[in-house]
């Protein structure tokens, strides 16, 4: 039987990570090998990936020897970073940097990067239709990746760059999900008035990478941006109080209400929200569903998604 090629897979405890070494491990046919990266080789993630037959491989970004260790012998990498353990573009950078350097170093066939568009590009810094963050950002966790696609260019590293969606598990995990208010009624709130806004689940993103890695070299130096469905929040509220067996509205609020919310990151997803918004033409166009179903067949539109995961949505 020949060698399986390595996927070295940063974040694999994590949601776009973890969706793609299931990806791999559940293909019992696949050509590819899965080592998983991780901080916590004990965690009970990355043992169940062992489980499924995972290598689990100890490295830390702040740590550049193990990520060049990591890569070692590797075929690919998928190379991905979280902003919200740290809110800091500038860690971001770094890491994106290494994971370049490591993968340029250890003579990699094909990385997948997972970043989004540095939206500077449509709203320059002296733009005033949103407030500019930390001087140097619109909205730093899409401006940093964005920014940091250079690395991987310069390093003549063959990499596809990979654009996902607005996660729908935000409506689980990330206080995204309905709310109760006053009257009891529930309300999704966002920003975007009847603006279409792509979407996807996070186990959809791992599989749609899968995807890209199965084509291998024809998608080198390609932008593939994910999504499972492009619903308005009207749409999205639909679907919610058919999936929950409530009503759920659609509370429309302006991005400089949404901002004004006060938790964490709130001016930067206002932001975000906005830029959803005012370019939901340019957005939808770099996130091609039907591209997302060729990748991956079990891709799920936002009532499947719902289907599988509504009652996971905590309600106020």
């Amino acid at each position: 039987m020949s060698q399986k090629k390595i996927i070295t897979i940063f974040g694999a405890t994590g949601a776009q990570g973890g969706g793609l070494a299931r990806a791999i491990l559940n293909d019992k046919n696949s050509e590819f090998a899965v080592r998983a990266v991780t901080r916590d080789p004990n965690s009970d993630k990355a043992k169940a990936l062992a489980a499924l037959g995972a290598e689990v491989v100890q490295a830390d970004l702040g740590h550049p020897q193990s990520v060049y260790r990591a890569m070692e012998g590797a075929y690919g990498a998928y190379c991905v970073t979280f902003f919200w353990a740290h809110y800091s573009p500038e860690q971001e950078d770094a890491e994106a940097r290494l994971m370049a350097a490591a993968a340029k170093a250890a003579g990699l066939k094909h990385v997948i990067w997972s970043t989004l568009e540095d939206t500077r590009e449509l709203v320059p810094l002296h733009d005033d239709r949103m407030p500019t963050i930390n001087e140097k950002y619109k909205i730093p966790h899409f401006d940093a990746k964005g920014e940091a696609d250079k690395y991987f260019i310069e390093a003549g590293v063959p990499t596809t760059f990979l654009l996902a969606s607005f996660y729908w598990e935000n409506l689980i995990y990330f206080g995204a999900g309905p709310k109760r208010g006053s009257d009891g009624k529930l309300a999704i709130t966002f920003p975007m008035g009847d603006k279409r806004m792509s979407g996807i689940g996070a186990e959809d993103i791992g599989k749609c990478a899968y995807g890209i890695f199965k084509r291998g070299s024809s998608l080198v130096g390609k932008h593939i941006g994910v999504a499972g469905e492009e619903p308005t929040c009207t749409q999205m509220a639909a679907s919610l109080s058919k999936a929950l067996g409530e009503e759920v509205r659609y509370n429309d609020v302006s991005p400089d209400v949404y901002r004004s919310f006060g938790f964490p990151g709130a001016i930067e997803l206002g932001n975000m929200f906005q830029f959803y918004r005012d370019f939901e033409e340019q957005c939808i166009a770099v996130r091609n569903v039907a591209f997302s179903k060729e990748l991956n067949p079990e891709l799920q539109n936002f009532d499947q998604w719902l289907a599988a995961n509504a009652s996971k949505i905590p309600l106020d």
